[in-house]
């Protein structure tokens, strides 16, 4: 029965109580999530306004107190989805505030021209530039506030025994520290050490790809203040096979990466192979980028390996769940690595509601979800292919005008890109959209061709017959 007391105040918050958190959603339950990045900060913070006890666990510093964050891509291109997570807990606001709209691509080429590629140009929607670290700080904050979540850094998971929720981690002094859980949450990255553990189980099925592009970043700085070029676009320079990207920061940079086959970054050995190859390929960029601030970062670092990741199950019977690139890592060609991730938690909490036994919400998680991340992995790798090369051809022009119209006209003809990012239709469905589309768009050239042919043999039988 109902005590009708439903919320108490917490230091200065409304705080749901104990019983009304039972009654909305049965058990509370001790939940351990493994990896405090961008997905598992959103996790716990999901699973703690549930009513649940939350560790979350990072083998790194607490980002907000690292002077460097080494190993990520320190920018990222959120979208509908990932927008559509922070809203559910309160902070899309708070993210949009110092986030910077790209409207479209810029695209740049050999000769150091550039022209503009909208992303929508009937309702204007847009990406944005978010700092990876200001957003993990905008989760980890609001993480610090809910008193049922306890943050746990450089603690490393050495061991854990799934049938039995058991964990062992290993803390900043290097000791084994011991740890239980009704539900482990693993959202720690494409070489999760919880997948490494559900692989080991049977029927566990499992396929990863590095491709032969490997990847470096660089950095347009900022001059008097300003950006050097313009700053609510994605800046792309296609190159056939290898293309080079910039981003704009909130402190008025660019974070530049190249992307390159790995071959071609190792016939570079010099700083005058460097310079050479930049004066040929981005000669626009070169001058922004400071010649000698390019050569100290290219030669700082070796280039990335970059991995695409499918598994599945997602889960272990009502014991073990994976979420985000530990579950399906992408090549970040769609911008869409911490947006599906960040979508995992939007389906997984919506699938939680419906209050079902937890081996079957986690059961009717990984079937709701493993086709459509099989879809944005395979969508990921093409984007690759479109970027590189085929938005510098008329026909990829010739393709977003004809889109762009038909979408003006009939609002049920959603570009693929724009279902991608500005949408939350599944992946999957964006990709048969794309497929009834181009079909649609043969049959109507080819009947257009076959009437031009017919009139053109009227015409002349006409005039010589």
């Amino acid at each position: 029965m109902s005590t009708g007391i439903v919320s108490q105040e917490v230091n200065g918050r409304q705080e749901p109580t104990e019983a009304a958190r039972d009654e909305r959603h049965g058990r509370r339950r001790r939940v351990a999530v493994v990896g405090a990045g961008l997905v598992g900060s959103l996790a716990a913070l999901n699973f703690a306004r549930m009513g649940n006890d939350v560790d979350l666990y990072e083998y790194r510093e607490d980002i907000r107190q690292a002077l460097v964050v080494q190993g990520r891509s320190i920018n990222l291109a959120l979208s509908q989805r990932g927008r559509k997570a922070l809203t559910a807990v309160g902070l899309e606001q708070e993210v949009l505030a110092t986030a910077i709209p790209m409207r479209g691509r810029m695209l740049h080429d050999v000769r150091g021209n550039s022209s503009v590629v909208l992303y929508d140009p009937i309702n204007k929607q847009c990406l944005y530039s978010v700092g990876r670290r200001q957003l993990n700080e905008v989760l980890l904050n609001a993480c610090d506030k809910l008193p049922n979540i306890r943050c746990h850094f450089e603690h490393k998971l050495t061991s854990a025994n799934l049938r039995e929720g058991s964990m062992e981690f290993r803390n900043p002094a290097k000791e084994a520290v011991a740890a239980q859980a009704d539900l482990i949450v693993g959202c720690d990255g494409a070489f999760s050490s919880v997948r490494q553990h559900l692989v080991r189980l049977p029927g566990f099925n499992y396929s990863q790809e590095y491709i032969e592009t490997g990847y470096l970043e660089l950095c347009i700085p900022s001059k008097s203040g300003d950006f050097q070029m313009p700053a609510n676009y994605l800046h792309i320079w296609p190159r056939n096979t290898f293309m080079m990207i910039a981003l704009p920061n909130q402190d008025k940079s660019f974070t530049v990466t190249l992307f390159m086959p790995f071959k071609v970054f190792a016939s570079i050995q010099n700083q005058n192979d460097l310079l050479a190859f930049f004066k040929l390929h981005f000669r626009d960029a070169l001058p922004l980028i400071g010649e000698q601030q390019l050569i100290k970062d290219f030669f700082k670092t070796r280039p990335q390996f970059l991995v695409s990741i499918k598994c599945r199950p997602y889960h272990y019977a009502d014991k073990v769940l994976i979420l985000g690139d530990a579950a399906h890592a992408m090549v970040p060609y769609y911008g869409q690595g911490m947006n599906a991730g960040m979508e995992d938690v939007t389906l997984l909490t919506d699938i939680l509601a419906k209050q079902l036994p937890l081996d079957e919400t986690l059961a009717l998680f990984t079937e709701s979800r493993w086709q459509d991340a099989f879809a944005i992995c395979d969508l990921a790798m093409y984007n690759y292919v479109e970027m590189r090369d085929l938005t510098k051809r008329w026909t990829f022009r010739l393709r977003k005008w004809l889109d762009t119209l038909l979408f003006r006209l009939f609002p049920g003809w959603i570009p693929l890109y724009n279902s991608v990012s500005f949408s939350s239709m599944p992946y999957r469905q964006c990709i048969a959209n794309r497929k009834w589309q181009d079909q649609l768009l043969k049959r109507i050239s080819g009947a257009t061709i076959l009437t031009a042919i017919m009139a053109g043999g009227a015409i002349y039988a006409q005039r010589f017959l």
